[in-house]
């Protein structure tokens, strides 16, 4: 992927954010995370797909349930689609990486996104040894 900017479809975006939100509304607050599938070359997502968040303290990490996470992929590629990547939710903090998002990263070339239930949304590609911004485009 060489594109410094991800293409979201209008209704992923707004499915993202409806997921965030519920996780916000839970007591205590937790993330919700899932995977972006459409064109990874195009970098543009057209759909997302939620994934249970088996983290410890859901509150303030995520993790996706790596069986969940396995299906979903199989079944985009197997659709001919791509997994562009993951989002999660900070319910709690800004929609930038946390340290833990950076120790816990490990898909380099993806795309992780992060969003805020009040709508607010950033993505950035791993590198394998960092997260590089890049600008997000909803259409």
């Amino acid at each position: 992927m060489t594109s410094s900017r991800l293409t979201l479809a209008d209704d992923a975006r707004d499915s993202i954010l409806s997921h965030a939100r519920e996780g916000a509304a839970r007591d205590p607050p937790a993330e919700v995370c899932g995977v972006l599938a459409g064109d990874s070359d195009a970098r543009a997502v057209t759909a997302t797909h939620p994934v249970s968040n088996v983290a410890d303290e859901p509150r303030v990490a995520y993790e996706l349930d790596p069986a969940e996470t396995v299906s979903i992929i199989e079944a985009v590629e197997s659709a001919g689609g791509d997994a562009v990547g993951f989002y999660h939710s900070h319910p709690e903090s800004d929609p930038v990486p946390s340290a833990t998002d950076r120790e816990q990263a490990s898909w380099p070339g993806h795309v992780y996104l992060i969003c805020s239930p009040d709508g607010r949304l950033s993505a950035h590609e791993w590198t394998g040894d960092e997260f590089r911004e890049l600008a997000v485009a909803v259409e």
